[in-house]
């Protein structure tokens, strides 16, 4: 039996909420179970966490269930893969070294059963978003990291989830009625980079993102398709590769 590749993104967990992040987690680990019967690889395409930060010392609170899922199957010989999202871009070493999960901080080529794959988290590609490409340079600049590690954990943690969950719970509501949306900025951004990355990179079979929180499959030409993961907020989906076909599905 050929194994299968699986991938899935944004999670988001810690919001809005403890309670409903935990039911969420549960569900995330009910389905890390299933997939591992038949995985060879599994790729968490970003935003695992909704914030993350590492210390020297110490990381942020609470996920252990998750941890130690991830753990056990590390340990069976699984590959779990993150790509960092602009949620967790602040992952270092803890999760390698404790995990063993392969952390990767940009887009990738693969090839999985003479299939050649694209996998990225998708902020920040395409044309647009000026802004919000300013802000990550920000964000990823190892000055100002080392200049939020002055901050007591307890204040810097804290104040980050505060606003995490404040500017993300009311998405959380709205998710649904944003569609729309979220397709729109699909096709202005990332069907647009596909495109442009197929002219120097033709053989592509297969384009896989996250980020945009709207599940969809489309065929870009008569050999690629691209694939938007969707998201464990509202959709709760994933695709899998099973040699042959990559599917988009639904864990219910």
């Amino acid at each position: 039996m050929t194994k299968k590749i699986y991938f899935a993104s944004d999670f988001h967990l810690g919001i809005p909420d403890h309670d409903r992040s935990l039911e969420r987690e549960k569900k995330l680990i009910d389905w890390l179970d299933q997939a591992c019967v038949d995985a060879a690889e599994i790729f968490l395409l970003g935003d695992l966490f909704d914030f993350w930060f590492e210390y020297k010392t110490v990381i942020p609170r609470g996920y252990a269930r998750l941890m130690g899922k991830l753990a056990d199957i590390t340990d069976s010989g699984i590959r779990v893969h993150l790509f960092l999202g602009n949620h967790d871009m602040w992952a270092f070493d803890y999760l390698h070294r404790e995990l063993n999960i392969q952390l990767h901080r940009g887009p990738e080529f693969r090839e999985f059963y003479g299939k050649k794959f694209y996998l990225a988290h998708g902020d920040g590609l395409g044309p647009g978003d000026h802004g919000y490409k300013f802000i990550k340079k920000i964000f990823a600049n190892r000055c100002n990291q080392w200049l939020f590690r002055l901050i007591h954990p307890d204040c810097g943690i804290s104040m980050a989830l505060f606003w995490s969950r404040k500017s993300r719970a009311a998405a959380i509501d709205k998710e649904q009625r944003e569609e729309a949306r979220n397709r729109r900025l699909i096709d202005e951004r990332i069907t647009i980079h596909s495109r442009e990355l197929l002219t120097t990179h033709p053989d592509l079979d297969f384009l896989v993102y996250g980020h945009y929180h709207y599940p969809i499959l489309m065929p870009l030409s008569d050999k690629a398709t691209q694939i938007v993961l969707g998201d464990w907020l509202t959709h709760f989906t994933f695709a899998v590769f099973d040699g042959q076909k990559l599917e988009l599905k639904r864990f219910f």
